[in-house]
């Protein structure tokens, strides 16, 4: 069973809500301006990373993960395709605990170059999960030239949240905030 505090589901919270709101505000406007679908995973795995810095506990990265696509799903009842950012929360979640959390946050470039590898392939299988479920196939094979290079757009927005989200945590970091 999960248990977290107050100051962790506080962490939890905020980091989903940031998220799906960001999310569902900015991102059709930048899906309609670049075409390019990597916004979600940006934002996704910048508070995800962010998160699990902060909380350090099994289980942070899917709640997040499972909150934002509640509210998510309240702001715009349409967006099924978000099911693929659950999805990839999943995926976050199992690497970065079976590689550790201190190993992924707190091992320099080691630590950063591990989290990145989470934030790639949690991504590029939200990709893959759009792609398949969520995509017309025509669309998909002209635009993006198929579901591999859609997927591996997917994962170069992970990479950026993941350097957002490695910004994010030493900054943090420098300004003496520790995580919980």
């Amino acid at each position: 069973m999960l248990k977290f505090n107050t100051k962790e589901l506080t962490a939890i919270t905020l980091s989903a809500s940031l998220w799906a709101v960001i999310n569902a505000v900015v991102g059709p406007a930048f899906w309609n301006l670049t075409h390019l679908p990597i916004l979600c995973d940006m934002l996704g795995i910048a508070t995800l990373s962010l998160t699990v810095w902060w909380v350090r506990k099994p289980g942070a990265s899917i709640t997040v993960g499972l909150i934002a696509t509640l509210i998510s799903f309240i702001m715009n009842p349409g967006g099924v395709q978000f099911l693929g950012f659950t999805g990839a929360t999943f995926v976050f979640e199992a690497i970065t605990l079976f590689l550790g959390y201190e190993k992924v946050l707190d091992n320099g470039n080691i630590g950063i170059g591990l989290l990145l590898l989470a934030s790639v392939a949690s991504t590029a299988v939200a990709g893959i999960i759009i792609g398949t479920f969520f995509m017309n196939p025509n669309f998909l094979a002209s635009a993006f030239g198929g579901l591999a290079v859609f997927s591996g757009i997917h994962g170069a927005g992970g990479a950026v949240g993941g350097l957002l989200g490695v910004m994010l945590i030493k900054a943090m970091e420098a300004r003496n905030i520790n995580h919980m």
